[in-house]
């Protein structure tokens, strides 16, 4: 048996971040994965699973830890884990790992290497339920919801077509089905599936927050309640409206004579047309306030605000008495008249 150095298998170092080690495991199994090398599948499917194992134990928090502690007394380690299999053997019932503080679990082989099945099956969250008969939580996923702005305004509930990614019902989890690669999710563990929600939008939820599903995450292991699923939000563009925290900002064309002259307009809303009263001489690009007309405040209640940034519209099919009495209007603005 040889040690198996799974941080150079997936190429990282031994301090990467989860996510590092993650996105390393994904480039490296799109690579190898035996569909994608039809001319070497067999050659595929070994470093397939090389790398499958090698993920197996670094993108577990659990089993990195124990890995990470047997360092360069592996061989002495395996020495005890092996008497001590010996003896559970005889005993015909399970023992705990005291050394690294894990639990080896009865059964067969995992499909991996000898070194794998001597410190790691049996091990971590999903083995440890499915060997040992233990109920399990299921774990908790991600996915994102997107969703317009009048979504958010208004809330309430909302049927969504998500695709969730979950354990393979297969294979839980592993990637190999009684020492083969698993035909179901062809050894990744995981199977895309396009699931339909009700879900109450909270009102003025905001982009990146997330809303939390009870119980529709991961599946549970030996009957354990499933995890919870999370959808992060995502707003979509809306086009006549920006959202900047709680309030919002619009566009309002208005003519030249309302900018000079004043007057009462009607504006857009998310919750109706409103008036509003242009003052005299306002200058384009003013922003003007309208107070609780912008997004609910999700946290705090109440409302927030909308600015309404004019923007002037000359006209520009003035008729010949427009255009005199436009430089009537200029001559007695320069003195001349």
């Amino acid at each position: 048996m040889n040690y198996k150095d799974y941080y150079q298998i997936l190429s990282v170092p031994k301090n990467a971040p989860e996510k590092d080690i993650k996105s390393a495991y994904r480039k490296l199994a799109r690579k190898w994965h035996p569909d994608a090398n039809p001319e070497n599948q067999k050659a595929a499917e070994d470093k397939f699973k090389e790398i499958q194992e090698a993920y197996e134990v670094l993108g577990d928090p659990d089993k990195r830890r124990k890995y990470d502690m047997l360092g360069s007394n592996w061989q002495q380690a395996a020495r005890q884990a092996e008497q001590q299999r010996r003896y559970r053997n005889q005993q015909n019932e399970t023992f705990n790992f005291s050394d690294f503080g894990g639990t080896a679990g009865a059964g067969g082989p995992s499909g991996f290497s000898d070194f794998f099945d001597m410190f790691f099956s049996g091990i971590g969250r999903r083995n440890t339920a499915q060997s040992a008969g233990f109920a399990q939580r299921g774990q908790d996923l991600e996915t994102t919801i997107e969703l317009t702005l009048r979504d958010v305004y208004d809330g309430g509930k909302k049927s969504v077509s998500l695709q969730v990614e979950d354990v393979c019902p297969r294979c839980r989890a592993t990637g190999t089905d009684r020492g083969s690669l698993c035909v179901q999710c062809h050894g990744t563990g995981r199977l895309l599936s396009n699931k339909k929600f009700e879900v109450t939008i909270p009102k003025g939820i905001a982009e990146g927050q997330r809303i939390r599903l009870a119980g529709q995450g991961g599946s549970g292991v030996a009957g354990g309640p499933n995890g919870d699923l999370f959808l992060i939000v995502k707003l979509l563009d809306d086009p006549a409206y920006k959202r900047k925290g709680d309030d919002l900002y619009v566009d309002l064309p208005i003519s030249v004579y309302d900018l000079v002259l004043g007057g009462e307009v009607k504006v857009p809303t998310m919750g109706g047309q409103v008036t509003m009263t242009i003052p005299p001489g306002t200058q384009n690009n003013r922003l003007l306030r309208l107070s609780g007309k912008g997004m609910p405040k999700a946290r705090n209640g109440g409302m927030g605000d909308q600015y309404v940034r004019i923007v002037g519209q000359l006209p520009t099919d003035l008729s010949d008495k427009e255009r005199k009495l436009f430089r009537e209007l200029a001559g007695l603005r320069n003195g001349k008249r």
